[in-house]
Order: structure tokens, then sequence, then C-alpha cells
């Protein structure tokens, strides 16, 4: 049996290099300078531009990027086409795709006043390619923040020890902001006080677990909080009571997150959680190479004693798929979007360039902040990775969301008894730094909708304009519009959209930045962010095209069968997705027609110092 040592030995050595090399490179490259004054220096307010120390904002920004998805994904794709394509696609593909990815849409943004991408691409192809841009990515912000709700509420639904430790937690970030930007105590000190209360929330939850009603997971004795039976909570004959009103409370929790100033939760919460995923990703990488020289405590088919861990999953299962999936399933392109987060991720670059770039506090930081956390997120699924392949899975339809949970939580429950930790605790904890991901990346989410809504409005003029602009109503419409997605019962069929629309967007920020760069000096080379463009754009594509005409049309639409069984909602909902999916198709086409357009003119003339690029040396 392959050892599950040579995943973790794999992804740590070429991101290594790539850190170091290519990481290297790309600050040279954009030409990083500590002696430029940063958006967030420059148009400090208090509010959005923020300067955070190093270890602050990356705390922030891989929280924020580090959601559910480089754990479901990775799962899903191990159990339909088996690991070996999954290591493969996240260990190479980061370091040269992924990485540079969110390393260029950070530094484009700090040299654009710390404007979004929408705007920075705006620049250069008009007016009309900014608000398509902008479209696009609100669009994909729904999508992110309705199938993040649903599995923060499966989670805390599974786990009621987590939903205590997460609602400490978030009360502890409350006061940290406080003590840092009000009452401007000690940063150390208040680091090593706070970061202590949030790992005693794991001991207080595992003592007291709380559920909103009667639970579903693993804690027998939970204190309920709220009489009856939920009937009355909407969507609770889909998910289960419980369920439905956590997915009400997430929403709730990452509205007002995305109102608040920064300082007041998202910065401090962000950096509290960021130890408890370094501990649950760096503690599990560890545990891998103890348990797989001094064994674990407990085997995968539960029986205690010393055991090697091994991978219990086949390598490779076929190009349409094992017997895991009950339809043909092409390893491409549906592989590439699958595993979206861990590789690379369209949303980063709205994170990168919507709040971080405002909170950077020295450019030089860009390199560990950008490039670095994506490799973290890496790491992330090549846990996800670790954790699912030493449980054998064997029944079928396990795969997907719903088995991201159980299958990351009970292997990495399972890892974790190498170092003598029970498995249930184990499995808690893991539990933990899973909702821990989901909940940076929903209140982050819901703050970059606000952000691009107000980008597409302007300066408002009318009074429908000052309506939308207003940051409580353009929030509020994206979280109703979001609860709704969920409430149609259709996640799942959510899951690999919300995976095309990730990627496609990610092929737009780096055509954002080939622009750019083709504008900034006429010396630039473009093959650093433009092959990349070019896979990410075929691959996405393929893929949308793929859930338009073979999963919606032709397995469900024109299926008399499949018709009958979910009637016109289900007919509704289906053709919904396959409008969504073309549109997605329409505007990224037209965006990128556009940019070549730009890329050609700026290539053909040289631009002359007196008249420099936007972002240049000379801005």
């Amino acid at each position: 049996m392959t050892g599950v040592i040579w995943i973790v030995a794999t992804v740590l050595v070429l991101f290594s290099v790539g850190y170091v090399a290519y990481g290297r490179y790309l600050s040279r490259f954009v030409e990083l300078d500590d002696s430029r004054e940063t958006p967030a220096h420059k148009y400090q307010d208090g509010q959005e531009y923020v300067p955070a120390k190093k270890p602050v904002l990356l705390g922030h920004h891989f929280s924020s990027i580090a959601g559910g998805a480089p754990i479901a994904g990775p799962i899903t794709a191990a159990l339909i086409w088996g690991w070996l394509p999954a290591v493969l696609w996240v260990a190479i593909g980061n370091p040269l795709m992924g990485a540079v990815h969110d390393f260029m849409s950070l530094s484009s943004s700090v040299r654009h006043e710390g404007k979004s991408i929408g705007y920075i691409i705006g620049e250069y192809i008009g007016e009309r390619g900014k608000n398509m841009f902008l479209w696009f990515a609100f669009l994909v912000i729904i999508l992110v923040v309705a199938v993040f709700s649903l599995l923060v509420a499966i989670i805390l639904d599974a786990y009621p020890q987590a939903a205590t430790a997460s609602i400490i937690y978030i009360a502890l970030a409350f006061v940290f902001g406080v003590w840092l930007y009000q009452l401007n105590l000690p940063f150390i000190a208040g680091t090593g006080v706070f970061v202590a209360g949030v790992f005693a929330s794991v001991w207080v939850g595992l003592q007291f677990p709380i559920a909103l009603f009667e639970p579903s997971g693993f804690a027998d004795e939970a204190i309920i909080l709220l009489g009856g039976d939920g009937a009355w909570v909407p969507g609770s004959g889909l998910f289960g009571a419980n369920t439905a009103m956590w997915i009400i409370v997430a929403l709730v929790y990452a509205f007002l997150a995305a109102i608040l100033p920064v300082w007041v939760l998202l910065q401090p919460r962000d950096y509290l959680s960021s130890f408890l995923l370094y501990t649950g990703v760096g503690g599990t990488l560890l545990a891998v190479i103890v348990g797989t020289f001094l064994g674990t405590a407990q085997a995968p088919d539960g029986t205690t004693g010393a055991e090697a861990l091994t991978i219990q999953l086949p390598a490779y299962t076929g190009f349409f798929g094992g017997d895991l999936v009950d339809v043909a399933m092409p390893l491409f392109p549906l592989l590439f979007i699958t595993i979206a987060c861990g590789t690379i991720s369209g949303f980063h670059s709205l994170v990168s360039s919507g709040t971080t770039a405002k909170q950077l506090n020295r450019e030089s930081d860009a390199r560990m902040i950008g490039y670095g956390g994506m490799l973290g997120e890496g790491l992330l699924a090549a846990t996800a990775l670790a954790a699912v392949s030493v449980i054998a899975v064997t029944d079928a339809g396990v795969g997907g969301i719903g088995a991201a949970l159980p299958n990351f939580a009970e292997g990495g429950g399972l890892i974790l008894t190498s170092f003598g930790i029970p498995m249930l605790t184990g499995e808690v904890f893991m539990a933990l730094v899973f909702v821990s991901f989901l909940l940076t990346s929903l209140d982050t989410g819901l703050r970059l909708g606000r952000y691009m809504m107000e980008e597409l409005v302007g300066t408002p003029e009318t009074d429908v304009e000052n309506v939308a602009a207003n940051k409580y109503v353009n929030t509020g419409v994206a979280t109703v519009a979001a609860f709704l997605l969920v409430s149609s019962g259709q996640w799942e069929e959510l899951w690999p959209l919300f995976g095309g629309a990730n990627q496609l967007l990610a092929a737009l920020a780096l055509l954002t930045a080939t622009v750019w760069l083709a504008n900034w000096k006429d010396t630039k080379q473009l093959l650093t962010t433009g092959v990349p463009v070019v896979i990410m754009a075929v691959i996405t594509v393929c893929g949308l095209l793929w859930l338009a005409f073979v999963e919606n049309l032709q397995r469900q639409l024109l299926d008399p069968a499949w018709r009958a069984e979910f009637g016109a909602i289900g007919v509704i909902s289906s053709g919904l997705r396959m409008l969504l999916a073309f549109v997605l198709i329409f505007l990224a086409l037209s965006i990128i027609k556009m940019a070549y357009d730009n890329l050609s003119e700026a290539r053909e003339s040289l631009i002359s110092p007196e008249e420099p690029a936007v972002g240049s040396d000379d801005d």
C-alpha cells in the first residue's frame, strides 16, 4: 500500500521550490518597492483602508480564501477519479497558476489605489467591460455565499461542539478588536491571551455542545436552545430544522460582519482563527509523518493498535470515474472545476483586491500574503486529500459536498490519533477547523459583494442609485438571493456551477493582470499570466457547456422520468442553472474579446515616458 506521506511530500517539495524560486522572480518582475506608499496608508480611514501587520493580514487573507471549497473539492475529485489526478492538479497547478493569480491580483490592486479587479480592467477596456466583470463577480459571490452557508449549517448540525466554540471565538474576536484598536493595548500580549481563549473554546464546546433544534450529529446531550420541532423554519422540510435554522443564523452573521468596519470583527476574528487553522493544517501534516513511521492509535476499521497510515483509495479510477459514481463524469474538464480552491480560484482575486490590498502595510508583504497564502490553501487541499485517503469508501453516492464533512473530519480524526488524541476529539477539532474556514469566507464574500455593487453604481445621482449604493440594501439583496438559492434544495447542483464560475473568474483576473502588464511597460513578458489565462478559459468554458448541455439538458430536462420526479420546480431550477451558465460564458467571452483588443493596441505602440500607463512606477 502507498503511504499517505507521499501526498504530503509531493506537495511540500513543489510548493517550497515554487515559493523560493518563482515567488522571488514574481516579486522582482512587478518591482515591489517598500518606498512606495501603499493604499492602506495613503487612504487610511479607519473603516476599509486600515494598515495591518503582516501576520494579522496573512491570517485574515488566508482565512478568507481558504473556505470549505479546498476541502470539499479535493475529496470529491479523489472519490471520483482517484487520489493521483487530484494530487497532481493541486501540486503543479497551485504554484504555477493559483499562487501567480493571487499574487498578481494583489499587486495590481495595490498599484491601482486598492481598487477591485473589476475597476482595474475597466481602466483599460472601458466602462462597459468593467460593468460586465463586476456583474460576473457579483453572481459568483452569490453562489459562494449560498454554498458556504449550507456547509456551515451542515457542520454545526453534525458537530454541536463546533457551534459552541464558534460563538465563543466570534465574541473573543470582537473584544480583541477593541483591545487593539480602541484601547491600544499590546499586540503580543493580546495575541497570547485571545489565542489561548480560542483553543479553550474547543474544550468548552466539547463540554457544552449546543444546537438550535434537535441535531442529527454526534452530540447525544446537546443543549437545545429553541423548543418545538422547528417545522416553521424555512427549509426545515429539506434539511431538517436544526440545519435550516443554522443557515439563517450563518447568513445573518455574515450580513452583520459585512457591514461593520473591518477592525470590529473581520481583522481580529480572522487573525485569531488563523491559529486554529494553522494548527489544523500543520498538525495534520505533521501527524501524517508521525503516523507513517510510528503508526496511529486506531486503524481505519475502528480497531486499536499501531498501524502505519496508508492510502485506502485507488490512485486512478478511470477517465469517466469509478464505481462511486452512477453516471459518466469525464476527467476533462470536470476534475479541473471540481477542485477549484486549492489549485486556483477566482474568488481569491476579489479578496486580494477587495479587502487585502486595502490593508497591505508594505509592498514586499505581497509575496508572503499573496503567493504564500495560496500555497497555504494548497496545503489545506493536501490535508483534505490525506484525510479522505485513509478512509476506505465503498458506498456509491458519497461524493460531493455531502461527503466533505464526514470524510474530512473522520479521516482527520484518524490521522490525529498518531499523537494519541482520541478519535472523537480529533474529529470535533477538524470540524472546528472546517467551520472556521467557512465563516471567514462567508463574511468576506458578502463584503466583497457590497464592493461590487458600489462600484457598479459609482457616484449615486438618482434615488434608485442611492438605494442600490446603500450598504445595508445591497448586502441584504445578496444575502436574500443566496438564501433563495439554498432553499431551492438544489445545492448539489450548484456546486459544479460554482466551480466553473469560480475558475472562469480566475481566468478573467489573470487576464486583467496581463492587460495591466502590457500597458505598464512594453518590455514586460506576458507568458507568466497569459498562458494560465488560455488554459483556464478553455477548461472552464468546456466545463460550463458540459454542465449546461449534458447535466441539465440531456440528463434532466429531456428525461421524462426526471421531469416527472422533480416537477415544475425542478424544471425551472435546472433551466435557471443553464441560463446562468450561458450568461457567465457570454460575459467572460465578451470581456476576453475587449481585453484582447486592448492587448493588441498596447503592444503595437510603445508607451512613452511622458505618458506612463496606469500602475507604472511613475504613478
